[in-house]
């Protein structure tokens, strides 16, 4: 599997960061800001970083965002519904709840983020990596992916219902109940418990 290339950013430019329809970020440094229950439309950031920055329960309608690196960021219940990510870092970010539905992600990494009832659905992953995540009851229903990372995760109660699983490698992960569908589930890659756990999700009795 490719790994993401790192976000390139050039030295910052410190200044304020604020959520405006059209707006355009770049060279960015920005720490300590809460932009929660907010909408905004069209906003671009490119080589930025943003540090424990809040967006709670805010909407970002259309978001794109190359070369950027989000550490710290609480994230949770952000809807990024159809957004685009080239070369992003979610490092130790809260994601709860957040919804990625319909997102294209190309080059991204998530490593130690809360993402629990996160959304993926029917999102396209494309050289993205998750490290040492919590994904309890995840959605990634319907998604489409090329060269999907899984390290360390905790993914009990995933859904990849509907999601081609041919070479995905489970075998790092920890889970105790996943949803997948039967007629995409060949080829993943999986250890002999998991193999159980998949077993039992698709009905299987299993007697030993």
């Amino acid at each position: 599997m490719k790994q993401p290339l790192a976000p390139l950013l050039t030295p910052p430019i410190q200044t304020d960061f604020y959520l405006e329809d059209e707006a355009l970020f770049e060279q960015l440094a920005a720490e300590n800001f809460d932009y929660s229950y907010l909408t905004c439309r069209n906003l671009v950031l490119h080589d930025a970083l943003l540090k424990r920055v809040t967006l709670q329960k805010s909407r970002l309608e259309r978001f794109e965002a190359s070369n950027v690196i989000f550490r710290q960021c609480d994230f949770s219940n952000l809807e990024l519904l159809g957004a685009s990510l080239h070369q992003v870092w979610f490092d130790q970010c809260k994601l709860t709840g957040a919804n990625f539905a319909e997102s294209y992600l190309r080059d991204c990494r998530f490593t130690d983020c809360v993402a629990d009832f996160t959304s993926f659905s029917q999102t396209n992953l494309n050289v993205t990596a998750f490290e040492t995540c919590r994904l309890t009851e995840a959605e990634f229903y319907h998604s489409r992916w090329k060269d999907l990372t899984l390290q360390h995760c905790e993914l009990t109660r995933s859904n990849w219902s509907a999601t081609k699983l041919a070479q995905l490698d489970f075998s790092s992960n920890q889970f105790d109940a996943i949803a997948v569908s039967q007629e995409q589930l060949k080829g993943a890659i999986v250890t002999p418990e998991q193999a159980l756990v998949f077993a039992r999700g698709l009905g299987l009795v299993i007697k030993l």
